[in-house]
């Protein structure tokens, strides 16, 4: 399977998990109504995977660090934002947060 497939893959799996339900986890009050089905839509379609791939190599992983620099919800809806104004992205600030609950709930796990 080429890196393209397997990335769309990926993201196909995140997104039916999220539709189904099977992935419940409580999110910190900043990401309480946080869309995730759109912050799994906007990773797909941004290729979010592969720059943190170019960025650290590998599969792009090793970019979250829980314990690292980013501990706390706040710091890590900064960082989605700050990733948005780089990259021009174009997010809302409703696109940052769904983004960024998707990654606290499949990175992160802050409560």
């Amino acid at each position: 399977m080429t890196t393209s497939k397997l990335l769309n893959f990926r993201a196909l799996c995140l997104l039916a998990s999220v539709m189904l339900g099977s992935t419940v986890l409580a999110q910190p009050a900043l990401f309480k109504d946080a869309d995730l089905k759109l912050g799994v839509q906007l990773i797909a379609e941004k290729n979010c995977d592969s720059c943190h791939q170019k960025r650290v190599g590998g599969d792009g992983n090793s970019i979250y660090k829980p314990q690292g620099r980013i501990n706390s919800p706040g710091f890590l809806r900064g960082m989605v934002e700050q990733c948005n104004t780089e990259l021009n992205l174009g997010f809302f600030p409703e696109e940052v947060t769904a983004v960024a609950a998707v990654l606290n709930r499949d990175h992160y796990k802050f409560k």
